[in-house]
Protein backbone atom coordinates (compact mmCIF):
# COMPACT_ATOMS: atom_id res chain seq x y z
CA UNK A 1 0.00 0.00 0.00
CA UNK A 2 0.94 3.83 0.00
CA UNK A 3 -0.29 6.84 0.14
CA UNK A 4 -1.12 9.06 -2.74
CA UNK A 5 -3.17 12.15 -3.07
CA UNK A 6 -7.05 11.32 -4.39
CA UNK A 7 -9.84 13.38 -5.31
CA UNK A 8 -13.26 12.32 -3.97
CA UNK A 9 -16.49 13.44 -6.17
CA UNK A 10 -19.20 14.89 -3.95
CA UNK A 11 -21.89 12.35 -3.38
CA UNK A 12 -24.28 11.89 -5.59
CA UNK A 13 -28.02 11.08 -4.87
CA UNK A 14 -28.80 8.12 -1.99
CA UNK A 15 -25.13 9.37 -1.06
CA UNK A 16 -22.67 10.36 1.73
CA UNK A 17 -19.70 11.70 1.95
CA UNK A 18 -17.56 11.20 5.23
CA UNK A 19 -14.21 12.49 6.64
CA UNK A 20 -12.39 9.50 7.97
CA UNK A 21 -11.61 9.78 12.09
CA UNK A 22 -10.38 6.47 12.74
CA UNK A 23 -9.63 2.87 10.79
CA UNK A 24 -8.87 -0.91 12.32
CA UNK A 25 -7.18 -2.92 10.39
CA UNK A 26 -8.88 -6.53 10.16
CA UNK A 27 -7.57 -9.42 8.22
CA UNK A 28 -10.12 -8.45 5.35
CA UNK A 29 -8.22 -6.23 3.97
CA UNK A 30 -5.06 -8.20 4.47
CA UNK A 31 -6.68 -11.17 2.74
CA UNK A 32 -7.89 -8.59 -0.01
CA UNK A 33 -4.61 -6.91 -0.50
CA UNK A 34 -2.80 -10.29 -0.93
CA UNK A 35 -4.37 -11.15 -4.11
CA UNK A 36 -7.12 -13.89 -2.88
CA UNK A 37 -9.75 -12.24 -3.17
CA UNK A 38 -12.08 -13.17 -6.20
CA UNK A 39 -13.90 -9.85 -5.85
CA UNK A 40 -10.54 -7.29 -5.26
CA UNK A 41 -10.35 -5.28 -7.77
CA UNK A 42 -7.10 -2.70 -7.52
CA UNK A 43 -6.25 -0.35 -7.33
CA UNK A 44 -8.76 0.52 -4.28
CA UNK A 45 -8.33 2.18 -1.37
CA UNK A 46 -9.40 -0.37 1.32
CA UNK A 47 -10.54 -0.06 5.14
CA UNK A 48 -14.12 -0.94 6.49
CA UNK A 49 -13.31 -0.84 9.93
CA UNK A 50 -13.87 2.70 11.13
CA UNK A 51 -16.01 5.95 12.38
CA UNK A 52 -16.39 9.21 10.60
CA UNK A 53 -18.26 12.26 10.42
CA UNK A 54 -20.48 13.30 8.14
CA UNK A 55 -19.56 16.12 5.96
CA UNK A 56 -22.05 16.24 2.90
CA UNK A 57 -24.87 14.49 1.97
CA UNK A 58 -26.74 14.16 -1.46
CA UNK A 59 -29.77 14.21 -3.32
CA UNK A 60 -32.70 13.20 -1.28
CA UNK A 61 -30.59 11.83 1.59
CA UNK A 62 -32.63 12.90 5.10
CA UNK A 63 -31.52 10.64 7.75
CA UNK A 64 -28.20 12.03 8.59
CA UNK A 65 -26.50 15.81 8.42
CA UNK A 66 -23.50 17.11 8.27
CA UNK A 67 -21.84 16.62 11.46
CA UNK A 68 -23.38 13.33 12.40
CA UNK A 69 -20.84 11.14 13.83
CA UNK A 70 -21.08 7.56 11.80
CA UNK A 71 -19.25 3.90 11.60
CA UNK A 72 -19.34 2.62 8.00
CA UNK A 73 -21.03 -0.87 7.36
CA UNK A 74 -20.03 -3.15 4.80
CA UNK A 75 -23.30 -4.86 5.05
CA UNK A 76 -25.88 -2.78 4.26
CA UNK A 77 -29.90 -2.00 5.67
CA UNK A 78 -31.65 -0.41 3.41
CA UNK A 79 -35.03 -0.75 5.68
CA UNK A 80 -37.02 -0.70 2.68
CA UNK A 81 -41.08 -2.05 3.03
CA UNK A 82 -40.42 -4.51 0.11
CA UNK A 83 -36.68 -5.74 1.11
CA UNK A 84 -37.81 -9.07 2.81
CA UNK A 85 -34.15 -9.17 3.86
CA UNK A 86 -34.39 -6.54 6.19
CA UNK A 87 -38.39 -6.67 7.31
CA UNK A 88 -36.83 -10.77 8.21
CA UNK A 89 -35.83 -10.93 11.49
CA UNK A 90 -33.65 -14.32 10.80
CA UNK A 91 -31.13 -12.21 7.97
CA UNK A 92 -29.13 -9.23 7.78
CA UNK A 93 -28.18 -10.14 4.52
CA UNK A 94 -29.95 -6.54 2.56
CA UNK A 95 -29.04 -7.09 -1.28
CA UNK A 96 -30.20 -3.69 -2.03
CA UNK A 97 -26.66 -2.58 -3.42
CA UNK A 98 -24.89 -6.11 -3.20
CA UNK A 99 -24.25 -6.67 -6.78
CA UNK A 100 -22.35 -2.82 -7.55
CA UNK A 101 -20.57 -3.23 -4.13
CA UNK A 102 -19.15 -6.69 -5.35
CA UNK A 103 -17.79 -4.80 -8.18
CA UNK A 104 -16.27 -1.93 -6.43
CA UNK A 105 -18.60 0.96 -7.43
CA UNK A 106 -20.97 2.83 -6.23
CA UNK A 107 -24.65 1.58 -7.40
CA UNK A 108 -24.34 4.00 -10.66
CA UNK A 109 -21.82 1.82 -11.58
CA UNK A 110 -19.07 3.99 -11.21
CA UNK A 111 -16.39 5.25 -8.32
CA UNK A 112 -16.43 8.32 -6.41
CA UNK A 113 -12.39 8.31 -6.10
CA UNK A 114 -9.53 9.28 -9.11
CA UNK A 115 -6.02 10.25 -9.20
CA UNK A 116 -5.31 13.67 -10.45
CA UNK A 117 -5.22 12.51 -14.03
CA UNK A 118 -8.32 10.59 -14.17
CA UNK A 119 -6.98 7.11 -13.17
CA UNK A 120 -10.06 5.40 -11.39
CA UNK A 121 -9.64 3.96 -8.37
CA UNK A 122 -12.32 1.51 -7.05
CA UNK A 123 -14.02 1.27 -3.80
CA UNK A 124 -14.02 -1.48 -0.91
CA UNK A 125 -16.48 -3.33 0.76
CA UNK A 126 -18.57 0.32 -0.19
CA UNK A 127 -16.21 1.73 2.56
CA UNK A 128 -12.70 2.74 1.58
CA UNK A 129 -12.07 3.91 4.83
CA UNK A 130 -8.08 4.09 4.51
CA UNK A 131 -8.83 7.45 3.53
CA UNK A 132 -9.18 11.21 4.96
CA UNK A 133 -13.00 11.63 3.56
CA UNK A 134 -14.64 8.97 1.44
CA UNK A 135 -18.14 8.30 -0.25
CA UNK A 136 -20.53 5.78 1.07
CA UNK A 137 -24.55 5.21 0.20
CA UNK A 138 -26.63 6.24 2.97
CA UNK A 139 -27.78 2.73 3.76
CA UNK A 140 -24.19 1.80 4.63
CA UNK A 141 -24.21 3.80 7.62
CA UNK A 142 -24.76 3.70 11.15
CA UNK A 143 -25.43 7.00 13.08
CA UNK A 144 -24.32 6.32 16.59
CA UNK A 145 -24.00 8.09 20.16
CA UNK A 146 -22.32 11.91 19.47
CA UNK A 147 -20.34 10.98 22.69
CA UNK A 148 -18.70 7.71 21.39
CA UNK A 149 -14.79 7.34 21.05
CA UNK A 150 -14.37 7.30 17.55
CA UNK A 151 -10.76 5.72 18.48
CA UNK A 152 -12.39 2.77 19.88
CA UNK A 153 -15.44 2.01 18.59
CA UNK A 154 -14.12 1.80 15.15
CA UNK A 155 -14.04 -1.91 16.09
CA UNK A 156 -17.79 -2.19 16.13
CA UNK A 157 -17.72 -1.71 12.25
CA UNK A 158 -16.24 -5.58 11.79
CA UNK A 159 -14.85 -8.18 13.35
CA UNK A 160 -15.40 -7.75 17.03
CA UNK A 161 -19.31 -7.39 16.45
CA UNK A 162 -19.12 -10.11 14.05
CA UNK A 163 -17.76 -12.60 16.78
CA UNK A 164 -20.00 -10.75 19.70
CA UNK A 165 -23.16 -11.93 17.01
CA UNK A 166 -22.55 -15.18 16.11
CA UNK A 167 -23.25 -15.59 20.17
CA UNK A 168 -26.02 -13.03 20.56
CA UNK A 169 -28.00 -13.67 17.55
CA UNK A 170 -28.09 -17.66 17.74
CA UNK A 171 -31.52 -18.29 18.58
CA UNK A 172 -30.61 -21.73 20.06
CA UNK A 173 -27.77 -20.38 22.62
CA UNK A 174 -28.16 -21.47 26.04
CA UNK A 175 -26.40 -20.63 29.51
CA UNK A 176 -24.17 -23.89 30.69
CA UNK A 177 -23.58 -25.43 27.33
CA UNK A 178 -19.78 -25.77 26.10
CA UNK A 179 -17.83 -24.16 22.70
CA UNK A 180 -14.63 -24.17 21.19
CA UNK A 181 -12.70 -21.79 18.92
CA UNK A 182 -10.55 -22.23 16.58
CA UNK A 183 -8.32 -19.34 15.72
CA UNK A 184 -7.77 -16.74 18.92
CA UNK A 185 -7.39 -13.36 17.03
CA UNK A 186 -9.68 -10.83 17.65
CA UNK A 187 -13.23 -12.42 16.08
CA UNK A 188 -12.34 -15.70 17.78
CA UNK A 189 -11.58 -13.72 21.54
CA UNK A 190 -14.89 -11.48 20.81
CA UNK A 191 -16.57 -15.34 20.22
CA UNK A 192 -15.30 -16.45 23.56
CA UNK A 193 -15.64 -13.15 25.28
CA UNK A 194 -19.36 -13.40 24.16
CA UNK A 195 -20.10 -16.69 25.13
CA UNK A 196 -18.42 -16.12 28.53
CA UNK A 197 -21.09 -13.27 29.24
CA UNK A 198 -24.40 -15.09 28.06
CA UNK A 199 -23.11 -18.31 30.72
CA UNK A 200 -21.19 -20.85 28.83
CA UNK A 201 -19.63 -22.82 31.37
CA UNK A 202 -16.70 -24.41 29.26
CA UNK A 203 -14.88 -22.70 26.52
CA UNK A 204 -12.20 -23.97 24.47
CA UNK A 205 -9.84 -22.05 22.37
CA UNK A 206 -7.29 -23.50 20.22
CA UNK A 207 -4.36 -21.66 18.24
CA UNK A 208 -1.04 -22.16 16.55
CA UNK A 209 0.01 -19.56 18.56
CA UNK A 210 0.92 -20.32 22.53
CA UNK A 211 1.49 -16.63 23.07
CA UNK A 212 -1.98 -15.87 22.93
CA UNK A 213 -3.11 -18.38 25.49
CA UNK A 214 -2.62 -16.26 28.58
CA UNK A 215 -4.93 -13.57 27.42
CA UNK A 216 -7.22 -15.62 26.37
CA UNK A 217 -7.97 -16.78 29.90
CA UNK A 218 -7.16 -13.78 31.43
CA UNK A 219 -9.18 -11.41 29.79
CA UNK A 220 -11.61 -13.25 27.39
CA UNK A 221 -13.42 -16.39 28.80
CA UNK A 222 -11.30 -19.28 27.74
CA UNK A 223 -11.21 -21.76 30.36
CA UNK A 224 -8.60 -24.05 28.48
CA UNK A 225 -6.56 -24.01 25.10
CA UNK A 226 -4.95 -26.26 22.84
CA UNK A 227 -2.61 -25.66 19.93
CA UNK A 228 -3.42 -27.92 17.10
CA UNK A 229 0.48 -28.24 16.50
CA UNK A 230 0.72 -30.24 19.58
CA UNK A 231 -1.79 -32.94 18.31
CA UNK A 232 -5.78 -33.76 16.71
CA UNK A 233 -7.70 -30.99 18.28
CA UNK A 234 -10.60 -32.82 17.33
CA UNK A 235 -9.57 -35.78 19.62
CA UNK A 236 -8.38 -33.55 22.29
CA UNK A 237 -11.93 -32.13 22.75
CA UNK A 238 -13.57 -35.05 22.48
CA UNK A 239 -11.33 -36.49 25.37
CA UNK A 240 -12.71 -33.46 27.59
CA UNK A 241 -16.83 -33.53 26.46
CA UNK A 242 -17.90 -37.19 25.96
CA UNK A 243 -20.18 -36.61 23.04
CA UNK A 244 -19.10 -33.18 21.68
CA UNK A 245 -18.98 -29.37 22.01
CA UNK A 246 -22.58 -27.74 22.12
CA UNK A 247 -21.61 -24.76 19.72
CA UNK A 248 -18.22 -24.72 17.67
CA UNK A 249 -16.98 -21.75 15.48
CA UNK A 250 -14.21 -21.30 13.09
CA UNK A 251 -12.94 -18.50 12.97
CA UNK A 252 -9.39 -19.15 10.82
CA UNK A 253 -11.16 -19.44 7.34
CA UNK A 254 -9.11 -22.91 6.91
CA UNK A 255 -11.87 -25.15 5.31
CA UNK A 256 -10.02 -28.25 6.98
CA UNK A 257 -10.35 -26.59 9.94
CA UNK A 258 -14.03 -25.89 8.95
CA UNK A 259 -14.72 -29.91 8.79
CA UNK A 260 -12.46 -30.08 12.44
CA UNK A 261 -15.03 -27.91 13.98
CA UNK A 262 -18.25 -29.52 12.53
CA UNK A 263 -17.01 -32.87 13.19
CA UNK A 264 -16.21 -32.12 17.21
CA UNK A 265 -19.95 -31.04 17.62
CA UNK A 266 -22.18 -32.43 19.82
CA UNK A 267 -23.99 -35.62 18.44
CA UNK A 268 -27.53 -34.99 18.21
CA UNK A 269 -27.71 -31.37 18.75
CA UNK A 270 -24.59 -29.96 18.00
CA UNK A 271 -23.87 -26.25 16.07
CA UNK A 272 -20.54 -25.49 14.14
CA UNK A 273 -20.45 -21.78 12.74
CA UNK A 274 -18.23 -20.41 10.01
CA UNK A 275 -16.97 -17.37 10.52
CA UNK A 276 -13.78 -17.32 8.59
CA UNK A 277 -13.26 -16.46 5.17
CA UNK A 278 -11.67 -19.67 2.78
CA UNK A 279 -9.73 -18.23 0.20
CA UNK A 280 -11.39 -18.63 -3.68
CA UNK A 281 -12.37 -21.32 -4.77
CA UNK A 282 -12.22 -23.61 -1.50
CA UNK A 283 -14.62 -26.32 -0.83
CA UNK A 284 -15.93 -27.92 2.71
CA UNK A 285 -16.49 -31.67 2.77
CA UNK A 286 -17.76 -33.83 5.13
CA UNK A 287 -19.53 -36.95 5.28
CA UNK A 288 -23.12 -36.71 4.76
CA UNK A 289 -23.71 -39.25 8.60
CA UNK A 290 -22.14 -35.99 10.45
CA UNK A 291 -25.23 -34.26 9.72
CA UNK A 292 -27.66 -37.06 9.68
CA UNK A 293 -26.86 -37.60 12.83
CA UNK A 294 -28.30 -34.13 14.15
CA UNK A 295 -25.23 -31.40 13.58
CA UNK A 296 -25.77 -28.19 12.01
CA UNK A 297 -23.43 -26.17 10.07
CA UNK A 298 -23.76 -22.89 9.34
CA UNK A 299 -22.35 -19.46 8.53
CA UNK A 300 -22.58 -15.38 9.98
CA UNK A 301 -22.24 -12.42 7.90
CA UNK A 302 -21.59 -9.58 10.36
CA UNK A 303 -22.53 -11.79 13.27
CA UNK A 304 -26.24 -11.08 12.08
CA UNK A 305 -26.64 -7.66 13.27
CA UNK A 306 -28.69 -4.98 11.20
CA UNK A 307 -26.48 -2.67 10.73
CA UNK A 308 -28.18 0.70 10.65
CA UNK A 309 -30.27 -0.63 13.92
CA UNK A 310 -28.07 -2.47 15.58
CA UNK A 311 -24.93 -1.11 15.58
CA UNK A 312 -25.53 2.16 17.69
CA UNK A 313 -27.17 0.09 20.26
CA UNK A 314 -23.67 -1.97 20.49
CA UNK A 315 -22.08 1.42 20.82
CA UNK A 316 -24.01 2.32 23.88
CA UNK A 317 -23.63 -0.71 25.08
CA UNK A 318 -19.76 0.09 25.05
CA UNK A 319 -20.72 3.16 26.41
CA UNK A 320 -22.08 1.72 29.77
CA UNK A 321 -19.64 -0.91 29.96
CA UNK A 322 -22.16 -3.90 29.48
CA UNK A 323 -19.56 -4.62 26.64
CA UNK A 324 -15.68 -4.44 26.72
CA UNK A 325 -13.80 -3.22 23.85
CA UNK A 326 -10.41 -1.45 24.79
CA UNK A 327 -8.68 -4.92 25.34
CA UNK A 328 -8.58 -6.14 21.87
CA UNK A 329 -7.01 -2.46 21.13
CA UNK A 330 -3.37 -3.48 21.25
CA UNK A 331 -1.70 -1.43 18.89
CA UNK A 332 -2.28 2.70 17.76
CA UNK A 333 -0.93 4.84 14.85
CA UNK A 334 -1.54 8.18 13.71
CA UNK A 335 -1.53 9.68 10.35
CA UNK A 336 -2.10 7.81 6.99
CA UNK A 337 1.31 7.20 6.42
CA UNK A 338 1.90 4.40 9.27
CA UNK A 339 -0.35 2.67 6.93
CA UNK A 340 2.53 -0.32 6.87
CA UNK A 341 3.37 0.05 10.21
CA UNK A 342 -0.08 -1.26 11.38
CA UNK A 343 0.20 -4.13 8.46
CA UNK A 344 3.20 -5.21 10.11
CA UNK A 345 1.64 -5.31 13.83
CA UNK A 346 -0.93 -7.31 12.57
CA UNK A 347 1.40 -9.97 10.95
CA UNK A 348 3.17 -10.00 13.89
CA UNK A 349 1.03 -12.37 16.01
CA UNK A 350 0.53 -9.89 18.71
CA UNK A 351 -1.70 -7.78 17.33
CA UNK A 352 -5.38 -8.30 18.23
CA UNK A 353 -6.36 -4.73 16.41
CA UNK A 354 -4.97 -1.80 15.72
CA UNK A 355 -6.22 1.46 15.13
CA UNK A 356 -4.79 4.02 12.85
CA UNK A 357 -6.22 7.59 13.50
CA UNK A 358 -6.76 9.73 10.76
CA UNK A 359 -8.30 12.67 11.99
CA UNK A 360 -9.51 14.51 15.18
CA UNK A 361 -12.82 14.50 16.40
CA UNK A 362 -14.59 17.62 15.71
CA UNK A 363 -15.25 19.34 18.88
CA UNK A 364 -19.49 19.98 19.42
CA UNK A 365 -21.07 23.35 18.86
CA UNK A 366 -21.11 25.36 22.19
CA UNK A 367 -25.08 25.27 22.71
CA UNK A 368 -26.04 28.82 23.11
CA UNK A 369 -29.43 29.29 25.04
CA UNK A 370 -31.75 32.48 25.63
CA UNK A 371 -32.37 33.52 29.44
CA UNK A 372 -34.37 35.93 30.93
CA UNK A 373 -32.06 37.81 33.15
Amino acid sequence: MRVVEVDVAPPKAGEVRVKVLANALCHTDIYTLSGSDPEGKFPSILGHEATAVVESVGEGVTDYVVGDLVIPCYTPECQEWDCIFCQSQQTNLCPKVRATQGKSVMPDGTSRFSLPDGTVIYHFMGCSTFSEYAVLCSISLAKINPEADPYKVCLVGCGISTGWGAIMNNPNWRPGCSVAVWGLGAVGLAVTQAAALLGATRIYGMDVNKDKFELAKKDFGVTECFNPMDGNAKDWLMSKEKWGIDFTYDCTGLVPVMRDALESAHRGFGESMVIGVAAAGKELSTRPFQLITGRCWKGTAFGGWKSRQDVPKLVNKIMLGELKIDKFITHNFTGLDQVQELVDALHSGDCLRGVLKIAEKPCAEPQVANVIA
